[in-house]
């Protein structure tokens, strides 16, 4: 089966050794997100703005794939506070409808450039 690399201008840059997402067949696999601003590449400030901002960079990855978060069936969300749980939900819940992905929430010591959150996500398409 062949790899396809999706790429968004709309969503932060690679940092590393890593692509955005990698299509293999119907399978998009799209690496973790973390909340940078694609434009300055740094981090937008408090919790809810960087999870709304992680959202909004999985869906431009999602949409350079050919898909949409509704395509999305599985999303892991790292947390360094698991406090900060239910604000996830209610984010969340703006970008989602039933039926909602499978999902975990994982707590974490920490994130790359002490981001809050960070989110990957498998997305199948038809």
């Amino acid at each position: 089966m062949s790899k396809t690399v999706i790429h968004s201008d709309k969503a932060p840059a690679a940092i590393g050794t890593y692509s955005q997402a990698i299509k293999a067949g119907n399978t998009v696999y799209m690496s973790g997100q973390i909340p940078l601003d694609p434009k300055t590449m740094e981090l937008v400030e408090g919790f809810e703005a960087q999870t709304v901002q992680v959202f909004e960079n999985l869906k431009a990855v999602a949409e350079a794939a050919g898909g949409s978060l509704k395509d999305i069936v599985k999303l892991n969300i790292f947390l360094t506070d698991l406090g900060n749980f239910a604000t996830v939900n209610e984010v969340m819940s703006r970008y989602f409808q039933q039926p909602y992905p499978a999902r975990a929430a994982i707590g974490i010591a920490a994130l790359p450039k002490a981001a809050q959150v960070e989110m990957d996500a498998i997305m199948v398409l038809d």
